[in-house]
């Protein structure tokens, strides 16, 4: 057991923690027009990782988080394709873009979830998670990433390899 955690869990949650970090690193990259390769390769290797190892952890029917990891690996097998398959030619480049930025989204938007069923305060302002506070919560987290993907698909023009 890691804090109350099993091992499996703990690196779970690790890769995840480590994609959403590698990957707000990744989207300023997106929105600076840079490539930031090593980055990149990191978020989205941890990020398909987190995915994959979610189907992993106790359950005993298809959950909510399941679904979306599978939305999560669709998209991330698109981006990659985008990114190391078609290298960001022609329409790939804006494919790319809402790729990453939406298999980010969909890490945090569990970040968020799991945030409001384990943090205790936020656990009591939506018990169910169908109370306003999560609402609000997840809509900034929206708006936040629409704001995000939209500068990134204006501004991000890598230059060829």
């Amino acid at each position: 057991m890691v804090l109350g955690m099993t091992t499996f869990t703990f690196v779970h949650v690790l890769l995840s923690l480590i994609g959403i970090g590698a990957g707000l690193i990744v989207a300023l990259g997106l929105i600076l027009s840079k490539r930031l390769d090593s980055w990149t390769a990191l978020f989205l290797l941890t990020t398909v990782l987190t995915s994959v190892t979610g189907f992993f952890l106790p359950a005993d029917h298809l959950k909510p988080s399941h679904v979306v990891g599978i939305i999560s690996l669709v998209v991330l097998a698109i981006a990659l394709y985008s990114r190391y398959g078609a290298h960001l030619m022609g329409a790939w480049r804006r494919i790319y873009v809402v790729g990453a930025v939406l298999a980010l989204y969909l890490n945090v938007f569990v970040l968020v979830a799991q945030a409001f069923l384990k943090i205790q305060p936020l656990k009591d302002l939506a018990p169910t998670g169908s109370e306003p506070p999560f609402a609000i919560a997840q809509g900034v987290v929206l708006v936040v990433f629409i704001g995000v993907g939209i500068l990134s698909l204006i501004r991000f023009r890598p230059a060829p390899v």
